[in-house]
């Protein structure tokens, strides 16, 4: 069975992995390589990377527009599509299923950022939602779900479950294909997952629960921060008490507790800006600051 894969970042890398040993993966279609960190060093995208090692075909359009032939030319039976960054126009749609794999459960969080959104809005539940997919965005035919817990996981440790979780399941999915009836999505209940923005990891001491969501769901990148500093390494210590925002009231051997307008915070790293990660406890003791302070 040929497959045509498309992917770019660790979570479609992952699932490339699985297509390899199962079925024989004729081309990959990925993102350009880009430059990374403050020395711009060109880096290739990890599905390019795996896709080297194996020897399979690359291709790493700036668009799809002329890309229908290339892709009838290698004869796939089916395309996957996993985090790949570009929507498919309808003369590729037409060669072959597409199948994406989608990290939520649609049609909630169709968008770029639904594992994000699970962890920001407290859900019980998220997942995978294998997707034949149409001309929008996420908004294809469901053909599978397969759904976890989203409890207290960061970003990184949902978006790798959720990585693992697809991987086992495209196969699945694949073999089935001509059995499964496809599910039309229901647009009425449909939410929509923006992509995240710097600012977006930006608080204030108001909701000590809303913060910890946000470090939960932006610990890859942006982080959470203020005009002072990132917040490194917090827990949750309440959600319910009123205090003053900012106020230091309690002072601990390696940690603080802050008070927000609503609920606690412990905080135990913070990184102020253009300088390197420190100890709490170190920071007030440069700055002389003490219980009933505002940090």
């Amino acid at each position: 069975m040929n497959i045509v894969f498309m992917g770019t970042p660790d979570y479609a890398e992952i699932i490339l992995k699985e297509l390899i040993k199962k079925y024989n993966v004729v081309a990959v279609y990925t993102q350009p390589d880009k430059p990374v960190g403050r020395k711009k060093v060109l880096t290739p995208p990890p599905v390019k990377v795996l896709a080297q090692k194996h020897n399979i075909q690359i291709f790493q359009p700036q668009n799809l527009k002329n890309e229908s032939n290339n892709i009838k030319k290698l004869n796939p039976d089916f395309i996957v599509v996993a985090a790949f960054g570009m929507i498919l126009p309808k003369d590729i749609l037409d060669i072959a299923p597409c199948i994406n794999l989608h990290a939520s459960l649609l049609p909630k969080y169709r968008g770029a950022s639904p594992i994000q959104s699970a962890i920001l809005n407290k859900d019980t539940y998220t997942g995978i939602t294998a997707m034949k997919m149409d001309i929008g965005l996420d908004t294809g035919d469901i053909l599978g779900y397969s759904y976890t817990k989203v409890e207290n996981k960061n970003v990184i440790e949902l978006f790798d479950e959720l990585a693992n979780i697809a991987s086992k399941f495209t196969p699945f999915i694949i073999d089935n294909f001509h059995k499964i009836k496809p599910l039309k999505q229901n647009n009425a209940i449909s939410t929509y997952s923006p992509k995240i923005t710097k600012d977006d990891g930006y608080i204030e001491f108001d909701d000590a629960d809303k913060i910890y969501r946000k470090y939960l769901a932006f610990y890859y990148w942006p982080g959470i921060w203020n005009k002072k500093f990132k917040l490194k390494n917090i827990s949750l210590i309440d959600t319910n008490s009123n205090n003053t925002s900012g106020e230091i009231i309690e002072i601990k051997n390696n940690s603080i507790v802050v008070g927000c307008k609503k609920g606690k915070l412990e905080i135990i790293e913070i990184q102020p800006h253009s300088k390197k990660s420190m100890n709490i406890i170190s920071y007030l003791n440069g700055r002389n600051l003490k219980v009933g302070d505002i940090l």
